[in-house]
């Protein structure tokens, strides 16, 4: 297939969230006086965390309120005394601060040259411009398209009719998103009729009766489904 535009996801496709995310919270909690908060905390804030981006994929929270319900309902777990929203506001802040790359990243876009290159992320603007500009792929895409921007989030087609006015393309076969979320990047591509592409680095069995076209658990694999001929050595 030769694809004249790649849609890629940030978080975990191309951009490490893991890495930004303890980045973040071990700043913030030690910020607020607890040094050891993120070792102590990490594991239930994720779980939190990843139940409301869930809310969040099915309409059942706004972005807005969940900025802050994730630390309101850890501090409440765990009888914190901290203020939710003031953490929200410095976590955030660290969180921009997260430049870090899924490993490869760099070269494959380097390497997609030819293409039409855009982000399209479910995210805050604040947060995914800074680290997308404080990265070596600052340059890269044409568009970044986010959810908080565009005022809904995948899987909706609202994002992706948000992002084809923005790019200005009409053939929906000419372009692939790439991304690590079933319900959220391939269900929208699905939802939206574009062709799709799971990056799925960690080999987790698909489970959830929801189809991509190509599955990769390298970036690398990308450039052959794009039809830039064999992967590349270097990644």
């Amino acid at each position: 297939m030769n694809y004249e535009v790649i849609l890629f996801d940030a978080d975990d496709t191309l951009y490490d969230y893991g890495m930004a995310e303890s980045h973040a919270l071990s700043h913030t909690f030690a910020h607020f006086g607890l040094p050891t908060g993120a070792q102590d905390y990490a594991a239930s804030y994720q779980e939190i965390n990843h139940a409301l981006w869930k809310d969040l994929e099915r309409g059942e929270i706004s972005a807005a309120a969940l900025r802050v319900e994730r630390f309101n309902r850890l501090f409440t777990a765990h009888s914190l005394a901290l203020d939710p929203e003031a953490f929200s506001e410095a976590y955030l802040r660290y969180l921009g601060e997260g430049t870090f790359l899924i490993q490869g990243a760099v070269e494959l876009c380097e390497a997609l040259g030819g293409c039409r290159l855009a982000i399209i992320t479910n995210g805050y603007k604040e947060v995914q411009t800074s680290r997308i500009q404080g990265s070596p792929l600052n340059d890269v895409f044409e568009q970044i398209i986010i959810s908080e921007e565009a005022g809904c989030q995948k899987p909706e087609t609202g994002i992706f009719d948000y992002a084809f006015a923005k790019l200005g393309i009409t053939d929906k076969a000419s372009v692939l998103i790439v991304g690590d979320s079933l319900t959220s990047d391939i269900q929208g591509g699905i939802n939206y009729g574009i062709d799709t592409c799971w990056f799925n680095p960690l080999n987790k069995p698909n489970t959830l009766g929801i189809t991509p076209k190509f599955e990769i658990s390298d970036l690398a694999e990308l450039l052959v489904i794009v039809g830039h001929g064999e992967t590349p050595a270097i990644l």
